[in-house]
């Protein structure tokens, strides 16, 4: 399983989960040293420079996973049509990152509906095969079992792609609105939860609010859905998402550990922030 959050740094994570003193040029770095993979949503906006992309590399090790978004002038500004060459082009500027590249996703926006899955199935046939990609759709068509759903479901099967899991259900429970929740009301969906998910890696979105009493069960839900594609050979991909995503890591930490103590395996270590420098032993007494 590869665990991580949408980003990798935000100032206030300095003495939170970064090193006291940490540098923004070095968050990426400090960032891998605790979670295995991240959500490239900075993608989504603009595709970053060679020479941006070349050190994203140097600050990671080749077991951590990148999975960036294709660009929003790709997903919502083409609606995929005639968006291959473009689409070419941004991977081509991620491939230095080799090994360290996880799954595509592809996120559609709520317009794009069951009418069009003869443009995605054009589009996804034009893609190049020796990467991963995930579909995001939020469009109520392509839930609860309907025909639609089920044929996206064998497009994506057909091409070898997963499908995004997005869960926002607990931030819509019942409990007091500040700003950031209600922004976080507003750009994510409230849309069922696939029952069907194929592929050996899927990828959950899960989006839940620093209110632990929402959260964690939340969280818990997931365990052992989680726990079970484990145990199927399957590698999931797991980001943790909310309102304020200054919480995002102490929510990870959450679902790592609580998932630990199911499989029986070690918690997280401590953070980097939470070590304590220990000074040269000179001496055993």
């Amino acid at each position: 399983m590869w665990l991580g959050c949408p980003i990798w740094g935000r100032k206030d994570w300095v003495g939170e989960l970064l090193a006291p003193g940490t540098k923004s040029s070095d968050f990426l770095r400090r960032y891998a040293e605790v979670f295995d993979a991240v959500e490239g949503n900075t993608t989504f906006y603009a595709t970053p420079p060679e020479d941006i992309v070349r050190r994203w590399g140097e600050a990671t090790a080749e077991s951590f996973r990148f999975c960036f978004k294709l660009p929003k002038t790709v997903t919502h500004e083409r609606g995929l049509i005639a968006a291959n060459g473009a689409t070419e082009r941004f991977l081509d500027r991620m491939r230095p990152l080799g090994p360290r590249l996880g799954t595509f996703m592809i996120q559609l926006p709520p317009s794009f509906g069951p009418p069009r899955l003869s443009v995605l199935h054009a589009f996804l046939r034009g893609l190049p095969r020796d990467l991963r990609y995930s579909l995001e759709v939020r469009h109520r068509g392509f839930f609860s079992e309907t025909p639609a759903e089920k044929r996206l479901t064998a497009i994506l099967v057909e091409h070898n792609i997963e499908r995004v899991i997005l869960d926002t259900k607990a931030i819509y429970a019942d409990m007091p609105v500040d700003e950031d929740l209600r922004v976080a009301r507003e750009k994510k969906p409230r849309l069922p939860i696939p029952t069907i998910v194929e592929g050996k890696n899927p990828l959950l979105r899960l989006i839940v609010p620093p209110n632990r009493d929402v959260a964690v069960p939340r969280i818990d839900a997931w365990i052992s859905r989680v726990a079970a594609w484990l145990a199927q050979g399957r590698s999931p991909y797991v980001f943790l998402h909310c309102p304020d995503d200054f919480h995002a890591p102490r929510l990870a930490r959450t679902f790592h550990d609580r998932l630990a103590e199911r499989l029986g395996t070690e918690p997280m270590p401590p953070w980097p922030a939470e070590r304590v420098p220990v000074k040269a032993q000179t001496s055993l007494f």
